[in-house]
């Protein structure tokens, strides 16, 4: 019988021993279960602006993709976000800067969508552009918006690129910015947000503290409308550009949140 019972206390604890293994690697695969980022750019730049960020996530195991937006408008925006969108095979964090985040506040409604991060982005609500909320302080001397020009596009001017939309990287990358960036209709600024998919999905939010495109308080104010967590970053508005590293850890953070 004390051998029975011997053989018994094996055999349990053999299978105690396996059902922990089980549970471990359960919790570790689902603290890693949002493996995609999709990342929108804003005006003034393309997706090439991601690279450093990119590489950054990719080394950390994400799938990462870059949406090339034709800016010509919010809805072609938003369709060639949700292209990337459909092609990716599980949940994603949506990532936009700028001009970006009006773009994953329509397109974040996609089912594949499980969190949205804005990146020094606008984070309009139903019925608000971006323009308005642009409109609710007085821009920074350094920035370089200018007017539609006659075919309603809007540029940065080159000599305040540097100084007021990228700051705290070399200005050669800045120059290569500048010039590979997309024409941007204003026309997109101005059209309202139709679905706002903050409303439903988890949302996280940086604010560049030395923001001179947008300024730091806008940002700040449509974050705490929307009860976003926010992380203050001290950088220019292309703090993605310039501290990677701190850009992906709330990305991060995000990604393993998703339940």
């Amino acid at each position: 019988m004390a051998n029975l019972i011997h053989r018994l206390k094996g055999a349990l604890c053999a299978v105690l021993i396996t059902l922990s293994g089980i549970m471990g690697l359960t919790a570790k695969s689902n603290a890693q279960q949002v493996k995609n980022v999709v990342l929108v750019h804003g005006a003034f730049a393309d997706g090439s602006g991601w690279k450093a960020l990119y590489e950054v996530l990719t080394k950390k195991g994400y799938h990462v993709t870059a949406v090339q937006n034709p800016l010509s408008s919010l809805e072609d925006d938003v369709a060639a976000t949700k292209v990337v969108l459909d092609k990716q095979d599980g949940p994603t964090v949506l990532v936009g800067h700028s001009w970006g985040g009006a773009v994953i506040t329509e397109a974040g409604n996609h089912p594949n969508v499980a969190a949205l991060v804005y990146v020094a982005a606008f984070q309009p609500d139903k019925g608000e552009s971006a323009l308005q909320w642009i409109q609710t302080a007085p821009p920074a001397p350094e920035n370089g918006i200018l007017p539609p020009d006659d075919k309603g596009i809007v540029y940065y001017d080159q000599a305040k690129f540097h100084g007021g939309f990228c700051a705290d990287i070399p200005k050669a990358q800045a120059d290569f910015m500048f010039a590979s960036q997309g024409a941007f209709y204003a026309k997109a600024f101005a059209t309202p947000i139709t679905e706002a998919a903050w409303h439903t999905k988890p949302a996280y939010g940086i604010v560049a503290t030395e923001d001179k495109s947008i300024v730091p308080e806008i940002e700040r104010k449509m974050y705490q409308r929307s009860n976003t967590r926010i992380t203050e970053i001290k950088g220019s508005h292309v703090v993605f550009m310039s501290q990677p590293e701190a850009v992906a850890k709330v990305i991060i953070t995000a990604a393993n949140a998703v339940k």
